[in-house]
């Protein structure tokens, strides 16, 4: 028996985790989409027009930063895949893990990210960089 089997689930705290989970996917496609529109297509469906994306190296507030930033991190990437693991969710909080590297082979960088979500979007991203 679970530690937390003895306690009630509350509604409000369980989310649909099918629906975050292809939030996520959608997340890691529009990492690896090069083709500008097609990014900015998945961005507006991932991010709230508001929304705002913070790892080490940038803090960037609204979809346009946001794309901004992702166009110029995907040219030091340039033929590599992004991929994630495990999604764990509760609340309107997602966490997941993620890594890049060339297609079959090790990764060069991994982390995670911690996105809280609003309707369904994620409204404010805080990537961690492992090692860093």
């Amino acid at each position: 028996m679970e530690w937390f089997s003895d306690y009630p689930v509350i509604e409000s705290f369980v989310m649909d985790k099918n629906a975050v989970t292809k939030l996520v996917e959608k997340y890691i496609a529009m990492w690896n989409e090069s083709d500008g529109r097609a990014r900015r297509a998945l961005l507006d469906e991932v991010f709230t027009p508001n929304a705002t994306y913070t790892d080490p190296t940038i803090d960037a507030h609204g979809a346009a930063a946001i794309d901004e930033y992702l166009a110029a991190a995907q040219k030091n990437f340039t033929g590599m895949l992004f991929t994630y693991g495990t999604v764990l969710t509760h609340h309107d909080a997602v966490h997941f893990s993620w890594q890049v590297g060339p297609a079959g082979g090790a990764p060069v960088v991994s982390g995670s990210d911690v996105a809280w979500l609003e309707g369904g979007r994620i409204s404010r991203l805080y990537g961690f960089f492992n090692g860093f």
